[in-house]
């Protein structure tokens, strides 16, 4: 049986896709990655935005191609009514062929035409299992510019993006806890210095530090790093410029 050119040149394509984004360093990038990987892949698609859910329940836009996305999605969320939203609340893909011609949401569609001269759009819910991460939005200038074929591409773009966002948030919240276990470590042999040198409680041990840290404009952080290195307390005039 003879292989599929389109079905293996758009495998080739996701693969390049996941290494893009496997690449990117850290949760702001890997969502400007995304947005910017739409308007390259998906057929139709001008403008790009991530939408995400944030802890309290509200949605922001997070990242965008250029100031248009974050204009229609501003839109929605003033309106409380759009494909974003639609997308994210009832689990589904929203497909729009013409703004102009569209009932669904009549505040937002009569808004989003005069405002920003966006025609038709294309939201995709980003998901893992069940847990809802928020929507990547897509839009154009032209009516009808999405088809099957552009809700297709689009929804495994979402699959690769629900992922590599997931990962990147997990990765920096590990490297997040190291650096703070490490600071906390710092801090704790900086007091421990601190009182065998000045015959010091732990809270008086402390207490100096934040004191020095405010009065030098200094992170507890670095300075307990000084004072394990030096053995005692920096001075305004004692530390390296």
């Amino acid at each position: 049986m003879t292989p599929d050119t389109s079905d293996s040149t758009s495998a080739s394509a996701f693969a390049a896709v996941a290494r893009r984004l496997q690449a990117a360093s850290g949760p702001h990038d890997t969502r400007e990655l995304v947005t910017r990987i739409a308007v390259d892949t998906v057929h139709g698609c001008d403008h790009a935005a991530i939408s995400l859910i944030l802890r309290h329940g509200g949605i922001r836009t997070v990242a965008a191609t250029d100031d248009i996305p974050g204009h229609v999605d501003v839109i929605q969320y003033e309106e409380h009514e759009g494909p974003c939203l639609n997308a994210i609340s009832a689990h589904e893909i929203v497909r729009v062929d013409d703004l102009a011609r569209e009932t669904r949401w009549p505040n937002f569609s009569r808004r989003a035409i005069v405002e920003t001269r966006i025609r038709s759009m294309l939201a995709l819910r980003l998901f893992l299992k069940d847990d809802t991460l928020g929507a990547l939005n897509l839009y154009s200038r032209k009516a009808a510019a999405f088809d099957d074929h552009s809700s297709a591409i689009g929804s495994v773009l979402a699959a690769h993006a629900s992922i590599a966002m997931t990962t990147a948030n997990e990765e920096e919240a590990a490297e997040n806890l190291h650096h703070a276990l490490r600071s906390s470590r710092q801090i704790g042999v900086a007091i421990g210095v601190l009182m065998n040198a000045r015959q010091l409680t732990q809270d008086q041990a402390f207490a100096q530090l934040q004191h020095v840290s405010q009065r030098l404009n200094i992170k507890v952080r670095d300075l307990a790093e000084e004072v394990i290195r030096t053995g005692e307390l920096p001075t305004p005039g004692s530390l390296d410029p």
